[in-house]
């Protein structure tokens, strides 16, 4: 159960010809995807739910810890991708340093992380075109927008297209979707760095006050981790005050999800040990810098207790008397959201494609096409499958999973520096991450941090996947295994 896979045999999977990925990206192109992914749903939405019910104006704090979480966890990743330039992100990096069993977790994690994610993201993009469609005097039936309350019925075609239409591009090959990602992406940049300049000029500064709300103690049933977070660390999660930015990053820390997924193109990347880490790192700094500038302004332009939950950022510019601004930021989110899902979409198959080929999986999803040379058939019914779930499923409530996924991944890789830093230290590594075991530790500390902030429910949900995924191991995953076959 706790083999590892040697790198040299990861590695030396990849070239062979039935089973290897072309090699297409660079540098840039890493860092599109990864800012294609990460600015998306939490720029344009959470920014307001989290400034009204948790931090008020100190909602750039939360935004800053977030981020530092993540730039712990980015450093970690970078030295991975670095080291084994091979598909699966994290599952890999367990492979090569844990053992089997633990990477076989974290792959069933990242599955379960990425197509909910992914479903999530394409039904929030449906509900940004159909209002575009309304402004028009365009309507979709009810039935055809998920929304029939009559019948308790209803199959969102936008949502189940949008996939189905991703899923082709990418079967067709990395560098169309790179190059589709950049087109967008340059699409993205310019809808908030509008919001950044253009929101500037309505500022007023009375509404920064208090830039940090006084506490306030959370209902009761509010569904933290409460008891477990006062027993360890003695004091009861808050609203507002200092704490209360803590209970604020651990939500919109979901708006940092994604710089991870650059890591699963490591196959795929020219040149892994110099590209990666920029790709994985830059990605990162440039969306923490515009997620704090946009979190100043907003709750600069409106008081922090009146900003909406839908689209704080629109309606911002609606109660200042600018109209026009809130459909551009419409439109740039309905566009953004479509590299959002995409990415996210292209993490899930590599890190499937990679388990298949290890023979965790069913070995026939390992193949790879003769002509695009991608994975085609994990794609296909990847695609098929989350494209049904987005079209006939409202799963809101089970977002918060993809939070404590990616927060597990960021534990594991951490531990994982640590432990091939000492078994393989002969390894060579172009990038290092400093002050080892110092900042890995940190790494854990801090995302274990935000875990504990996570509703309660999010953590019984979690285990009962993981139990499911165990049972899948010992009954298909460790008799099938390529290692163990060899072992």
């Amino acid at each position: 159960m706790f083999r590892t896979k040697s790198v040299e045999q990861s590695i030396q999977d990849t070239e062979e010809p039935e089973h290897a990925l072309k090699k297409s990206l660079s540098a840039l192109d890493l860092t599109v995807f990864g800012v294609g992914v990460i600015i998306g749903t939490g720029i344009f939405v959470l920014t307001g739910a989290v400034a009204k019910n948790n931090a008020g104006p100190a909602t750039a704090l939360a935004f800053v810890a977030a981020g530092v979480v993540c730039a712990l966890a980015a450093v970690c990743y970078a030295e991975f991708a670095s080291t084994v330039p091979v598909a699966g992100s994290a599952y890999t990096f367990s492979y090569a340093s844990l053992g089997e069993l633990p990477a076989w977790i974290i792959g069933w994690d990242l599955v379960l992380e990425f197509a909910l994610a992914t479903a999530v993201v394409a039904v929030g993009w449906s509900g940004y075109v159909q209002s575009l469609f309304d402004n028009a005097g365009w309507h979709l039936p009810d039935s055809l927008a998920g929304t029939n309350e009559e019948t308790g019925f209803g199959f969102d075609l936008l949502a189940f297209f949008l996939v189905l239409l991703l899923t082709g591009i990418l079967v067709l090959g990395m560098k169309l979707s790179a190059r589709v990602t950049a087109v967008v992406v340059a699409v993205k940049l310019t809808v908030v760095l509008i919001v950044i300049i253009a929101g500037a000029f309505f500022i007023d500064s009375a509404n920064y006050s208090p830039f940090i709300p006084k506490a306030q103690e959370q209902p009761s049933g509010a569904g933290l981790a409460s008891p477990l977070i006062q027993l360890m660390f003695g004091y009861a999660p808050t609203n507002f005050g200092v704490m209360g930015i803590f209970t604020a990053a651990s939500v919109v820390f979901f708006a940092f999800i994604g710089f991870d997924i650059v890591a699963t193109a490591a196959e795929e990347t020219k040149v892994p040990q110099r590209d990666m880490p920029r790709g994985i790192i830059g990605s990162l700094l440039i969306c923490t810098i515009l997620y704090v500038a946009v979190s100043i302004v907003v709750t600069g332009m409106q008081r922090y207790t009146r900003l909406t939950v839908d689209a704080p950022l629109a309606d911002a510019f609606k109660a200042t008397g600018h109209p026009f601004y809130a459909g551009v930021i419409s439109f740039g989110a309905a566009v953004g959201l479509t590299t959002v899902c995409m990415i996210l979409l292209l993490g899930q198959t590599r890190v499937f494609f990679a388990m298949s080929r290890d023979g965790l999986l069913p070995r026939i999803f390992s193949h790879v096409h003769p002509r695009f040379r991608t994975p085609y058939r994990s794609t296909v019914l990847l695609g098929v499958i989350i494209a049904i779930v987005a079209g006939f499923t409202s799963i809101e409530e089970l977002a918060s999973l993809v939070n404590i996924g990616t927060l597990f991944a960021f534990v594991v890789v951490a531990i994982g520096v640590v432990i091939l830093r000492r078994t393989r230290p002969d390894l060579p590594r172009s990038f290092r991450a400093p002050l080892v075991p110092w900042l890995p530790a940190l790494s854990v500390c801090a995302s274990l941090w935000l875990m504990l902030n996570l509703p309660a429910e999010t953590w019984l949900r979690f285990a009962i996947w993981m139990a499911v995924g165990v049972v899948v191991y010992f009954t298909y995953g460790r008799r099938n295994s390529r290692l163990g076959k060899t072992a």
